[in-house]
């Protein structure tokens, strides 16, 4: 039998396979480090490391197979790597610069050495000298390795020995073995086979050890994180390679001391401790155990906190009106919980249900001043149903509402309350049903819970917020319209009102009757289309060129019947402008009217039309009572704010925020007892404005 284990099994097989498992275990880790080359020293050198192990163990498994072409490259390989180790231990003790520069200078000649001796012992004449002195330099490097190891260990303060004590375990194993492996060659003058093909599964067992403190230690890997099912299936594997050594070596000695029995011995212990092994990996309990085990004493905390901010920030983000039910299904994923429901505060005192997750719709109604949602915004306590009908001392005797405790109606049996928490006061909560697996409800996954349901309180009052401003703005929109709509009547009442008191006087006179006909007829208009904007909204009002000396003319002559009664002077004819006629109209009429209400019978109100480069410029006059500069300042464009008795005091408002709409400036000057000059700039119309510019240009050679 050992025949054939050795005619199938050479130690060169062996040692291949050794030295192939060293190189995927550095490989995978140094996958793992190189995520985070960039993050720091150590991070890097730990990766460089790696990686040159990997290569180096790749390199040494050519050699196993008598590939002899590799032994230069794997003796510049094997002092790399070494190098590589003993630079990234120098870095983590935090040596001051020359010390460390003298260091790094001694390694790298002793280094350099180790190469030259290496070419020297591929020639025949000093091969033996040579390879003694690669021996002894190499064995030196083991010693230096295990001495940094131990200077690390004893320099890290002892509350953050926890994080390096497997690395230091590891790579004191790599240069421990190393010492073993070049001593005894030094001693013996050749390099044991059976040793240096067991290197290779040295190596091996300590790349996992590594990973452990990369994970553990942020100043190495920040961006490094072993799963918690990676991790148990990897103690799993340690375990069970320990496990079968362990029974291997046991059944070696009862194979040395047995006898005839020796042999059969060996081989039932063998089966027996693999059938051990087979029941212990399959034992739920063990599992458990080895679970709670590697949570408790290799991860600091149950959750990812990263993953799940991240997976719950997303849901709530997302675009879509869904948010309520995207809400619950976020905060259901947290704990493994397969249905839930949202109540929202309202107004009226109100707890309403307004979405829900896998689960019939709700109907109870959880009142402000109940006793549960009092308790609920008091404590801002994640409440556990059962254990709340259970023991009701724990939560200070609070009795549940019967719709809560879940029922067959409501398509799942519910487990917990999250209160949604928004500066202080409960904006609502959530009900959770119960999970497909058991979790403890310990206090790490309560204050995930509250986080995460302020979270959410957030997103869902920013949501409700969006709503009712945008009911709001329709109410504001419709409120303003009313507002300008009831100015334009106050002032078509004037003006009838105006008309009926003249009527007394003079109505039987040729001239007023015209002209009282002619402002029936602008009052009807006026009311119709003040009718057609309250039914159609402000669509009417539609920008359009005109020209605004003719509707300067139509103003002035609608307030022809007033005393002072404005003058119109056009200075600069056939300027076109970009407005609506009406909307216009109204805002000119309504400066017109201030200044005429604004002066005394005998005073003067003039209207004057010019242009300014490529603006039209309506100034408005008057020598009435003025205005003082503190009133212009703080009341005169401030709705709402009037120095008439029956004013509304939206005029002005109105006409500065419509020409300014148009792309125009309202200017004003006044004086108190002097008087007051509006200057309204509009900017002509585009296609005059360029024909008068062309114009220009063409004229401007002739003029030369």
């Amino acid at each position: 039998m050992q025949a054939s284990l050795s005619a199938n099994f050479t130690r060169a097989d062996i040692a291949a396979f050794s030295y192939g498992l060293a190189s995927i275990a550095f490989f995978s880790l140094s996958l793992l480090l190189l995520s985070n080359w960039r993050a720091r020293r150590q991070a890097r050198s730990l990766s460089l490391a790696c990686v040159l192990t990997s290569i180096w163990a790749s390199a040494m498994v050519g050699l196993a197979v008598g590939e002899r072409a590799v032994s230069i490259p794997s003796d510049l390989l094997e002092i790399l790597r070494s190098g590589a180790w003993i630079t990234f231990l120098l870095l983590m003790l935090k040596l001051p610069a020359p010390r460390l520069r003298l260091l790094l200078l001694a390694v790298i000649i002793l280094s350099v050495m180790q190469l030259v001796a290496s070419t020297l012992a591929s020639q025949r004449a000093t091969a033996l000298p040579a390879s003694m002195a690669i021996i002894a330099m190499r064995l030196m490097l083991a010693v230096f390795g295990m001495l940094l190891v131990e200077q690390l260990y004893r320099n890290t303060p002892a509350r953050e020995r926890w994080n390096i004590k497997f690395a230091c375990i590891g790579i004191g194993g790599l240069f421990v073995y190393d010492f073993y492996l070049y001593s005894d060659a030094l001693l013996f003058r050749h390099v044991n086979g059976d040793i240096w093909a067991a290197r290779g599964l040295v190596n091996a067992l300590t790349a996992p050890l590594l990973a452990v403190s990369a994970a553990r230690n942020p100043v190495w890997a920040l961006g490094l994180s072993v799963s918690r099912q990676m991790m148990l299936r990897s103690a799993a594997l340690i375990g069970s390679a320990v496990y079968l050594l362990a029974m291997a070596s046991s059944a070696y000695y009862v194979r040395y001391v047995g006898g005839a029995w020796g042999a059969v011995m060996q081989l039932v212990c063998l089966f027996g401790a693999m059938i051990l092994l087979a029941g212990l990996l399959f034992s739920g309990t063990l599992r458990a155990k080895l679970k709670v085990l590697i949570n408790k004493h290799f991860y600091n905390a149950i959750f990812d906190y990263r993953q799940e901010w991240l997976r719950f920030t997303r849901s709530l983000s997302e675009d879509g009106p869904a948010l309520a039910e995207r809400t619950v299904q976020a905060m259901a994923q947290l704990v493994e919980s397969p249905a839930g429901a949202l109540w929202i505060r309202r107004e009226g005192g109100r707890c309403e249900p307004v979405a829900s997750w896998n689960m019939a719709p709700q109907s109870g109604v959880a009142l402000v001043e109940d006793a549960f949602f009092q308790y609920l915004e008091a404590t801002q306590w994640v409440i556990n149903l059962a254990e709340c009908v259970q023991q009701p001392q724990r939560y200070g005797g609070l009795r549940l509402p019967e719709w809560l405790h879940g029922s067959p109606r409501s398509g799942s049996e519910l487990w917990l309350v999250v209160p949604l928490v928004l500066h202080g006061s409960l904006f609502g909560f959530v009900a959770l049903a119960r999970p497909r697996a058991t979790i403890s409800l310990n206090w790490e996954v309560t204050d995930l819970l509250k986080i995460a349901g302020s979270q959410a309180a957030s997103y869902l009052a920013h949501r409700e917020s969006a709503n009712s401003l945008a009911v709001a703005r329709q109410f504001e929109s419709f409120n303003r319209m009313s507002t300008f709509i009831v100015h334009d009547l106050k002032n078509l009442v004037f003006q009838l009102s105006l008309l009926l008191n003249n009527a007394k006087k003079h109505k039987d006179k040729p001239e007023f009757q015209q002209d009282m006909l002619e402002t029936l007829d602008h009052s009807v208009k006026k009311m119709t289309l003040l009718l057609q904007k309250m039914s159609r909204g402000e669509a009417l009002e539609v920008a359009a060129p005109l020209l605004i000396e003719q509707l300067l003319t139509q103003a002035v002559l609608a307030k022809a019947a007033a005393k002072p009664a404005p003058v119109l002077e056009i200075k600069d004819p056939g300027l076109t402008v970009m407005a609506n006629w009406a909307r216009l109209e109204r805002v000119l009429g309504h400066i017109i009217q201030n200044a005429i209400e604004a002066t005394a019978q005998d005073g003067r109100v003039r209207v004057r039309l010019l242009r300014e480069q490529q603006t039209a410029v309506v100034e408005l006059n008057d020598n009435g009572q003025g205005m003082s500069a503190a009133f212009m300042r703080e009341r005169l464009f401030k709705p709402f704010e009037s120095t008439k008795v029956a004013g509304m005091g939206i005029g002005v408002f109105e006409s500065r925020e419509y020409i300014q709409e148009v792309g125009g400036q309202l200017e004003v000057v006044s004086e108190p007892a002097v008087g007051t000059t509006f200057r309204v700039i509009l900017p002509l119309h585009v296609d005059m404005a360029a024909v008068d510019t062309a114009a220009v240009d063409t004229a401007a050679p002739q003029a030369r």
